[in-house]
């Protein structure tokens, strides 16, 4: 019980300093991380630390270096104030005592009681005429004026300095005086004497110390070097990697150190270092690309282009054995035509898609319904390539802002994917729910199984499993390229999966 009554009142009395302690360390902890900031509060700060540091090595080193000198003086204060207590005390009996200033027995009694040789005792009356005095006084009248004008000008706290090899000499002859008040008249009490000065010595200290100025300033630069020295290694080392990446060297990286100005410099140098080296390898793959376009583009209109040409030279030099034989070749030059034709507008298509030139034209759009409608116009083709389609689409309709054009065009692109790829016979599963916001479209099909490796590489124009490119093993390599462009214009995603033999595409779009 008393435990508990002293941690109460432990508790009690101690909680305004815990809150004002608490109220310090929030404004200290506010104040650093200020400081730690901004470059300049860190400059003032490290600035007024070194200014103290080399000002306290300036008070300990001057008071080491600096001498002090003695000299002396004649002190004549203690002298002067025993004279003017003794006409006080000599006054004040006499006023306390209440006795005519004739009543001289008395009178003397109290004054010879304060005589002194070195001092002279003098009661007089108004006019300045002596009436009492000690035996060592010979004046029968005194200047009052003088009396009252020297004392009341002359300095009581009095120095005068001495030579140390020869004696002081005398102030001179001091008086002092006091108004009686007696029953019958008024007086003065007046104490004259030659002050006796006290040797005292006394201690001069010399000049502030030059060395111990120096040994401040040399100490001050000596700290403000080691202090912001930090700093100014932390910018030649942000140069440092500045010149690196001028060099090339775009993945040298500078360490980011605090939270000032200098290291929100360095994350941007390290930011634009990212974006000049993702750009130049942006520009190394637009390179590699381009080759591998011109090489593509060579080879997929070479082939049909050649063929044409065959057949248009046989039909011109007359190589064939009859009518029949002639409208075969001119039938098989026009299907290359077609091919040659589609391959073009698919080329100049993924062009305008992939370059921004193509402004989408948005509406309302059901997906369930655009799909059921596609694969109803899709059947003939399914049954021409003896493959069996299942639907696994939800109940309510999905609604997307989109170019309806456009995403006929995906849909179209995987769907023959799916039918070109597919075991024969075999069959397709095609299915769009919703989720999360998005309607999600996907059609499955069993094939033949693509390395994890090259999935991500199936939206890449002209990219093809079969590295061969043979026209019997696929098409142009640009309807996946185009499908992609366009869900990304739409502000979707396309990707691919695949475990075993079992291939699906899916298609995600923003829906409302």
């Amino acid at each position: 019980m008393k435990l508990r009554l002293f941690r109460w009142l432990w508790r009690f009395f101690t909680k305004p300093f815990r809150v004002i302690i608490g109220k310090m360390k929030k404004i200290y902890f506010n104040l650093k991380e200020r400081v730690n900031q901004n470059i300049r509060w860190e400059l003032i700060v490290v600035f007024g630390i070194c200014l103290s540091a080399a000002f306290i090595v300036f008070t300990f080193t001057n008071s080491y270096f600096s001498r002090t000198s003695t000299y002396s003086v004649i002190n004549y204060s203690n002298s002067i104030r025993q004279m003017l207590e003794r006409a006080s005390n000599i006054g004040s009996q006499l006023d306390a005592q209440k006795i005519s200033i004739n009543d001289s027995s008395k009178i003397e009694n109290i004054v010879n009681s304060y005589n002194e040789s070195r001092y002279k005792i003098l009661i007089t009356d108004l006019s300045g005429k002596v009436l009492y005095k000690t035996s060592n006084a010979d004046e029968t009248q005194v200047d009052i004026h003088t009396v009252i004008k020297n004392a009341t000008t002359f300095k009581y706290d009095f120095y005068e300095y001495k030579d140390y090899n020869q004696n002081g000499k005398n102030l001179g002859e001091f008086i002092s005086f006091y108004p009686v008040d007696f029953n019958d008249n008024r007086a003065y009490v007046i104490v004259k004497g030659i002050p006796e000065g006290e040797i005292q010595t006394r201690y001069n200290q010399q000049e502030k110390s030059f060395f111990a100025l120096l040994l401040s300033v040399v100490f001050f630069i000596f700290l403000f070097y080691f202090i912001a020295g930090r700093k100014v290694r932390y910018i030649q080392d942000i140069a440092i990697g500045v010149m690196y990446m001028a060099k090339g060297e775009l993945k040298y990286r500078i360490d980011k150190n605090g939270e000032d100005e200098l290291a929100h410099l360095a994350d941007n140098i390290n930011f634009m270092a990212d974006e000049l080296n993702n750009k130049i390898e942006r520009e190394r793959e637009l390179e590699k690309t381009k080759g591998e376009l011109i090489t593509n583009v060579s080879h997929d209109l070479r082939t049909p282009l050649t063929s044409i040409l065959g057949y248009l030279n046989l039909i011109k030099d007359r190589k064939f054995e009859n009518e029949e034989q002639m409208m075969e070749y001119i039938n098989i030059a026009y299907n290359k035509s077609e091919k040659l034709k589609v391959l073009i507008e698919e080329l100049f298509e993924y062009t305008k898609l992939s370059g921004g030139g193509i402004k989408l034209n948005v509406s309302d759009i059901t997906l369930n319904g655009l799909l059921e409608q596609l694969i109803e116009e899709f059947v003939p083709i399914f049954e021409e390539n003896n493959t069996f389609v299942t639907k696994d689409m939800v109940a309510d309709d999905i609604i997307v802002e989109a170019d309806g054009d456009k995403l006929v065009r995906v849909f179209e692109n995987l769907i023959m994917n799916a039918i070109r790829y597919s075991y024969k016979p075999g069959e397709i599963k095609i299915g769009l729910n919703k989720k999360d916001g998005y309607g999600i479209f996907y059609i499955k099909n069993k094939g033949k199984s693509i390395p994890k490796e090259d999935l991500s590489k199936l939206f890449d124009r002209f990219y093809r499993v079969e590295k061969s490119r043979s026209e019997s093993t696929g098409g142009s390599g640009l309807g996946l390229a185009i499908s992609k462009n366009i869900v990304k214009l739409h502000g979707g995603d396309i990707w691919a999966e695949c475990e075993g033999d079992e291939i699906t595409f899916y298609v995600k779009l923003i829906s409302k």
